[in-house]
C-alpha cells in the first residue's frame, strides 16, 4: 500500500528546514524569495525615481538627522529629562504586535500580546541594561513621539533635522502633512512582526543596526492580515518563525526585498508596503527616529489596471463600509473579528492581487 504523502506536512518541513541563523549577527534567514533593497546615495537619481514610483530605496549620506547622531542611551538619559514615556514589555519571545486599545472587546478572548507602561527615561535605561546583560527574553521597547515633553537639547537637535530635504521630498511626492516622530529604543533581538501603515514612512538609523524585510502591497493575500474591525489591524497573522501553512499556505509564495539598517541611512517604507523589522540579535541597542507622512489628495481621474496599494485601500473601505452595514464584525468574519483571538482571514475575491 502507498505512503499518503500530507503535503501540508511536506511543507511545513520543507520551511523549517530551510530557515538558516547566520552565526556573526544571530538573524534567522527564512526560506522567501527575497532580494536586496537598493542602497543608493540620496543625491541619486534613481533614488528619487524609486521614491517617485512609490518604491523602498535605502538612502546614504542624507545627514537627515545629522544632530541625533549622538543619541546614545547615555546622552538621552541625560537629556530626555523627568516625564514618563510609553514603553512596551513583550509577552512573546521579543515579539511586538502593536494592537489597537480601542477595537479590543471586553470578554472578546483576545489576549494581549504585549503590555503598555508609562515610565521616566532613566527607569527604561535602566531596565534595558539589566535585560541586556541577563539576555532576557521579555523584551522591552520604548516607542513615544519627540514632542515639548523631551528636554531641551533633544529639542534643539531636532528643531536643526534637515527638514529643508524633507520639505522638498514633501513637495516633490505631492505628500500630506507630516503627522508625527516616533523615538524608538530596543535590545537587541526585537522584533516588530510584519504589518503595513497608511502612511509613507522616512525610518532613520540612528544607532545599532536593524533587519528590514520589506514585501509590496501585492502580497496582500500571502500574508492574512487581521479584519479591519480586529485590534490586530493592520498586521500579519503569519508567525515567520513557525507558519501555519494550513491556515496560510500562500505565505510561502511571498516575494519581496530585505537589507541592514546602518547607522546614519534612512529607509523609504511607501505606503501599505509590508515591513518586518528585527533589532540584530548580536548587536547593540537599537535607537532609531521615524517621520510620518500622510498620503497626498486623490487624482481627479484613476488609471487602470490599479496598483497594490490602491487596491489595498479600497478593499479596506469595503471592509469598512460591509461592517458599518451589518453593524457586527462577527457577521462579515465570525472567525477572526471584533478582537476575538482569529484564526484565518476570509477576504472575498473582490480585487485579486
Amino acid at each position: 500500500m502507498a505512503e499518503v504523502v500530507d503535503p501540508v506536512s511536506t511543507a511545513r518541513k520543507k520551511y523549517a528546514d530551510g530557515i538558516t541563523v547566520d552565526e556573526k549577527t544571530g538573524i534567522k534567514n527564512y526560506p522567501l524569495k527575497l532580494q536586496p533593497i537598493p542602497r543608493l546615495p540620496w543625491e541619486d537619481p534613481h533614488a528619487d525615481h524609486l521614491m517617485t514610483q512609490e518604491q523602498p530605496v535605502l538612502l546614504t549620506g542624507s545627514n537627515l538627522i545629522a544632530p541625533a547622531m549622538k543619541w546614545t542611551l547615555p546622552y538621552l538619559e541625560q537629556h530626555m529629562g523627568s516625564n514618563k514615556h510609553t514603553v512596551y514589555i513583550s509577552k512573546d519571545n521579543r515579539k511586538f504586535k502593536f494592537y489597537d486599545e480601542k477595537k479590543v472587546i471586553p470578554d472578546s478572548g483576545f489576549r494581549e500580546p504585549m503590555r503598555k507602561r508609562e515610565w521616566t527615561f532613566s527607569k527604561f535605561a535602566d531596565e534595558l541594561r539589566k535585560r541586556i546583560a541577563k539576555n532576557d527574553s521579555e523584551a522591552i521597547y520604548y516607542q513615544d513621539a519627540l514632542t515639548d515633553a523631551v528636554g531641551e537639547p533633544i529639542k534643539h537637535d531636532f528643531v536643526h533635522f534637515n527638514w529643508q530635504w524633507l520639505n522638498e521630498r514633501k513637495k516633490r511626492y505631492n505628500w500630506g502633512q507630516l503627522t508625527s516622530n516616533l523615538l524608538l529604543i530596543g535590545q537587541p533581538g526585537n522584533i516588530t512582526p510584519c504589518h503595513f501603515d497608511e502612511q509613507h514612512n522616512f525610518f532613520n538609523q540612528v544607532y545599532g543596526e536593524k533587519r528590514c524585510i520589506l514585501f509590496s502591497p501585492e502580497n496582500f493575500h500571502r500574508l492574512y492580515p487581521y479584519p479591519v474591525s480586529h485590534p490586530c489591524d493592520r498586521q500579519s497573522q503569519v508567525d515567520f518563525d513557525e507558519p501555519d501553512l494550513e491556515r496560510f499556505p500562500n505565505f510561502q509564495d511571498c516575494e519581496g526585498y530585505e537589507c541592514t539598517v546602518r547607522a546614519g541611512e534612512v529607509l523609504y517604507i511607501p505606503m501599505y508596503w509590508w515591513h518586518y523589522f528585527e533589532s540584530i540579535p548580536k548587536g547593540q541597542e537599537t535607537i532609531s527616529v521615524t517621520f510620518w507622512y500622510k498620503s497626498g489628495p486623490l487624482p481627479n481621474t484613476i488609471e487602470y489596471p490599479l496598483n497594490g496599494q490602491q487596491k489595498t485601500a479600497i478593499m479596506r473601505n469595503i471592509e469598512k463600509m460591509l461592517i458599518e452595514a451589518l453593524k457586527d464584525p462577527k457577521e462579515l468574519n465570525p472567525s477572526a473579528a471584533a478582537g476575538g483571538s482569529g484564526t484565518k482571514t476570509v477576504y472575498p475575491p473582490l480585487l485579486p492581487l
